[in-house]
C-alpha cells in the first residue's frame, strides 16, 4: 500500500542565485508568488560563492529532492548549475542576468521579464538539449573537466574575455568585449595547432581563434554558426583564419552580413549559394574533437576564462540537460 504522506508531498523548487548579479529581494518575491500560485512546497534557496559558483550547490538541491532548479545569474552561474544537473533529468530554469545570457538568447527565452522567466519553473514545458564537455590539460599535466552550454574557445576569443574589464561589462554590457578585443590585438598571433575529429587522423591548422559550439549565437545577436542546434547531437566548429590585410573584413562579412542578414530570407540564401566561399572562416562538424597547441593558450567556456591549456578534448553529451521553458515558446 502506498504511503499517504509520500502521496501528499508537494513538488519543490530550488533557486541557485548569484547575489552579485541579481536583485535578491525581487527574485524572492517573484518565486514565492509563483510557487504559492502553483501550490508547490517551500522553495530551497542556495547562494553561490567564489569557491562554489554552482556545481556543488546543485548537489545540495538534488539531495534535498528539488523537482526543478532555477539558475539566477550570469552565464557563469547558468553553466555551473547545468554542469551540476548533467544527466540528472532535473529541469533547469534560466533566470537571466549579467551581460551575455548566451543560452537564454539561443533558446529565445525571456531576458528582461522576471515574472515570465520564473513562471516557467512551475508552468513551463521541458526541452532536452545537449551539453558540450571539455577536458582541459594544463602545461604541468593536470586536467579538469567542465561542461559548457553554448561555446568553448581557444585563441583570440579567450584572450578577449581575459582582457575585458569587469567594471566596463557592468556599465555597458556585451559592448565591453570590443574593448577586450582592442586590448588583445597586441597579443594577436596565429595559433598553430593539431586536431582530430571523431578519432580520425590528426591534421594541422593555423588559426587566430577556434570556437566549438553547441549553439550558434554570440553576444549582440551575431550568428557565428548558422547550422548549430543545441539538440542535434553534434558540435559545430568555426575556425577564424584571416589571411592578409583584409582578412578580418572577410570574417566580419561572413558573420555579420551573410549569417546575420542574408540567411534570414530565401533570396539572401540564394545569394550566399552563388557567392564565393569565404576562406577566412572554416566550418566543421563533429561529435568529438581533440586539440593540441605548440604553446599554452587561453581557453574559455561560455564567456568565462578557464586559464591556459596545452590540449583540450571536447565532446558532445547528447540530451544531457533538461531545460524548462515558458509554455508555447
Amino acid at each position: 500500500m502506498a504511503n499517504p504522506k509520500a502521496q501528499e508531498r508537494k513538488p519543490v523548487a530550488a533557486v541557485v542565485f548569484n547575489p552579485i548579479k541579481v536583485d535578491t529581494e525581487k527574485l524572492r518575491a517573484a518565486v514565492t508568488k509563483a510557487a504559492e500560485d502553483a501550490e508547490w512546497g517551500e522553495t530551497i534557496w542556495l547562494e553561490t560563492t567564489e569557491e562554489d559558483p554552482g556545481q556543488g550547490i546543485v548537489g545540495t538541491a538534488i539531495r534535498r529532492k528539488a523537482d526543478v532548479v532555477l539558475a539566477a545569474g550570469g552565464d557563469g552561474t547558468v553553466r555551473a548549475v547545468a554542469e551540476g544537473l548533467r544527466d540528472s533529468g532535473i529541469p533547469l530554469v534560466i533566470v537571466a542576468a549579467g551581460t551575455g545570457n548566451l543560452l537564454a538568447r539561443n533558446l529565445e527565452l525571456p531576458l528582461t521579464d522576471l515574472d515570465s522567466a520564473v513562471a516557467a519553473a512551475f508552468t513551463g514545458e521541458d526541452r532536452i538539449i545537449d551539453l558540450g564537455i571539455s577536458e582541459i590539460t594544463r602545461a604541468d599535466g593536470a586536467t579538469e573537466e567542465h561542461a559548457f552550454l553554448v561555446m568553448a574557445g581557444l585563441g583570440l576569443d579567450a584572450k578577449m574575455i581575459k582582457n575585458t574589464s569587469t567594471k566596463l561589462k557592468k556599465a555597458v554590457g556585451w559592448l565591453a568585449y570590443i574593448d577586450g578585443i582592442a586590448r588583445s590585438l597586441p597579443e594577436l598571433k596565429p595559433v598553430r595547432l593539431k586536431y582530430s575529429l571523431d578519432g580520425g587522423v590528426e591534421r594541422a591548422m593555423s588559426v587566430h581563434t577556434i570556437i566549438i559550439g553547441n549553439c550558434g549565437v554570440l553576444p549582440g545577436g551575431l550568428l557565428l554558426m548558422p547550422e548549430a542546434e543545441p539538440d542535434d547531437g553534434v558540435l559545430d566548429i568555426a575556425a577564424l583564419r584571416p589571411r592578409g590585410p583584409f582578412g578580418w573584413a572577410q570574417v566580419w562579412r561572413k558573420v555579420a552580413w551573410e549569417n546575420g542578414v542574408l540567411r534570414k530570407s530565401a533570396m539572401g540564401r540564394k545569394i550566399i549559394d552563388l557567392s564565393k566561399d569565404v576562406r577566412d572562416v572554416t566550418y566543421l562538424k563533429t561529435r568529438d574533437i581533440r586539440l593540441r597547441v605548440e604553446h599554452p593558450q587561453e581557453f574559455q567556456l561560455d564567456g568565462d576564462e578557464f586559464g591556459e591549456a596545452v590540449s583540450v578534448h571536447t565532446w558532445v553529451d547528447p540530451g544531457a540537460l533538461t531545460v524548462r521553458v515558458p509554455a508555447g515558446s
